[in-house]
């Protein structure tokens, strides 16, 4: 179970508003988060990854609290094992879908599955400049499991993805999941973005 209880203010394009949450998120589940654009939700990602501090507030996962405001206790990114899909994949240029991917873990095995299972093993030598919206979307998203994270946060994931391809990733990534036992967190504006996988919504509203 993830425990989140914060609060933070935030000023954008959308203008200045607050942030604030009180929930849990179920572990060993994919839940998604939706609600308008500009009510928070890629800030609240990335205050569970660890990449924005609230200004108040605490975070948990199971036993483990990852931040705590009055205790000034906030665990550092590397240390809460999360791995992250950023809305613009946030690719190394200079590095080919294979290096990506051995950038995250030294198993050969485990990259070779993964290149599987994103339908990317014929791309695997090519930059980022030479793969499509799509195909870089799948390779943020491989890149983001080599770590073998236990939460993974993804922001707008399948976006990109014709609607064929897309079911075929989800089914394959919800196998997985439930395999590994990895926490899912996505951010969507469609709703059962995971369909009959998806058994947890939380919407995100204004206060």
């Amino acid at each position: 179970m993830i425990k989140v209880d914060i609060f933070k203010k935030i000023g954008g394009k959308y203008g200045s508003f607050e942030l604030k949450v009180n929930t849990t998120f179920q572990s060993h589940a994919v839940t998604q988060i939706s609600g308008p654009s500009g009510i928070g939700k890629t800030t609240l990602l990335k205050i569970l990854a660890g990449l924005i501090l609230p200004d108040s507030g605490n975070v948990a996962v199971e036993d483990d609290v990852w931040f705590d405001k009055e205790k000034k206790l906030s665990k550092k990114v590397q240390e809460r094992q999360v791995g992250f899909v950023f809305q613009d994949y946030a690719l190394f240029p200079n590095m080919t879908v294979e290096e990506h991917l051995k950038y995250g873990t030294d198993d050969l095995q485990y990259v070779n599955f993964l290149l599987e299972l994103g339908e990317m093993k014929a791309l695997s030598n090519r930059f980022p400049r030479q793969l499509s919206g799509g195909q870089q979307q799948r390779l943020a998203i491989l890149r983001a499991l080599a770590t073998k994270p236990k939460l993974l946060l993804m922001d707008e994931p399948f976006a990109a993805l014709d609607s064929e391809l897309k079911s075929r990733i989800i089914n394959r990534l919800s196998s997985f999941f439930d395999k590994q036992k990895i926490t899912v967190i996505l951010v969507s504006h469609q709703l059962n973005e995971f369909g009959e996988y998806n058994g947890h919504v939380f919407h995100l509203s204004s206060v």
